[in-house]
């Protein structure tokens, strides 16, 4: 059921600052879109009184083109990931407890684990101990017994694994070099998962899942192609400015007018949640290039991206075993590499 245009965008951009008009950047489709359940816990007379208790997601709907791109993106992921076969160049780490691999775009983590299995002897107790989107390419660790496992899912948990991504975005040049990003997270019933105000935290949704916190922060390495690859700093930001995410984002025009720039970040990611780098990417204005969930560009540079530009760079840790600490790292993958006019 679609109400008329005015409507959405003025429930749209309520949060806006009134004195400046709405970007003309923004795809009109997205910009007029609100949750559904927003629509029906607000408006629809038939609806239980109940659903106004439920917090309103701050990011928008998936755009509907992003459905039929997604069902294609599957099932060419899932015949490539049928005939992966995981090769020495794909190993980044092995010792006898771990094996750590550079997992390529477009493969699932299963099939990466099921490969490695048909070649392993040891194969009743290979456990993924992260795990990554189809498209995001990287780090990916495997623990090679249970006693292991259990001690890395702890240390994961307890936030003793410190993590970093590389993602290229298209928006406006930000006006932040470091930023750190606290909101909440959460997806009502069979929904996509959605940014939510940081202080809706611990609240229910629909369907009885709860919205959790989470936290990012970021640091600009390039914008069209100027800027430099810095190493990782593992102390992370003293003195990144914070926000509390509690409001619909504001579409900032970046002076110049044009959100048709080439940002590379670094994201730095204090929680583990589904999805949790695209969608402040997204909250941020910065969506990343080929993330069409997240009102990512399908086409930039002339070319037809088919999956979204987000590495995992590094994983370091204390070893399970050893107590050594070790920091992984997987090489860059071609379009880093060409972003950051790095030699490959």
């Amino acid at each position: 059921m679609w109400v008329t245009s005015g409507f959405y965008t003025h429930h749209h951009h309520h949060f806006r600052n009134p004195s400046k008009p709405p970007s003309s950047a923004i795809p009109t489709a997205v910009a007029m879109s609100t949750s559904h359940e927003n629509k029906q816990s607000h408006y629809s007379e038939a609806t239980p009184i109940l659903t106004e208790n439920y917090p309103i997601p701050l990011s928008p709907q998936l755009p509907l083109i992003s459905k039929q791109i997604e069902l294609n993106r599957a099932t060419i992921a899932t015949s490539n990931s049928q005939l992966f076969s995981l090769s020495k160049t794909h190993i980044i780490y092995e010792d006898e407890f771990l094996l750590a691999v550079n997992k390529p775009q477009g493969i699932y983590c299963d099939n990466v684990l099921t490969s490695l299995q048909s070649q392993n002897s040891v194969t009743a107790e290979l456990h993924l101990a992260n795990r990554l989107d189809r498209d995001t390419s990287g780090v990916m660790l495997i623990t090679k017994s249970h006693k292991i496992a259990s001690k890395l899912v702890k240390a994961f948990t307890d936030h003793k694994v410190k993590k970093t991504y590389i993602a290229l975005c298209t928006g406006f040049v930000p006006d932040w070099k470091t930023i750190t990003v606290r909101s909440g997270h959460g997806r009502s019933k069979f929904g996509a998962w959605r940014v939510y105000g940081f202080s809706d935290a611990g609240r229910g949704l629909p369907g009885g899942s709860v919205v959790r916190e989470m936290e990012t922060s970021f640091e600009v390495l390039s914008v069209n192609g100027k800027g430099s690859f810095r190493e990782v700093s593992e102390l992370g930001f003293e003195g990144s400015s914070l926000v509390v995410v509690e409001e619909k984002a504001v579409k900032i025009d970046g002076g110049d007018g044009d959100d048709r720039n080439e940002i590379v970040v670094r994201a730095y990611p204090r929680s583990g949640r589904t999805h949790q780098i695209r969608l402040h990417c997204q909250y941020l204005g910065i969506s990343i290039i080929g993330d069409v969930k997240y009102e990512g560009v399908y086409e930039w540079d002339g070319m037809i991206h088919d999956g979204h530009h987000l590495h995992a760079e590094t994983l370091s840790f204390d070893h399970p075993v050893t107590g050594v600490h070790v920091m992984l790292r997987a090489p860059l993958p071609q379009w880093a590499n060409q972003a950051l006019q790095l030699q490959p």
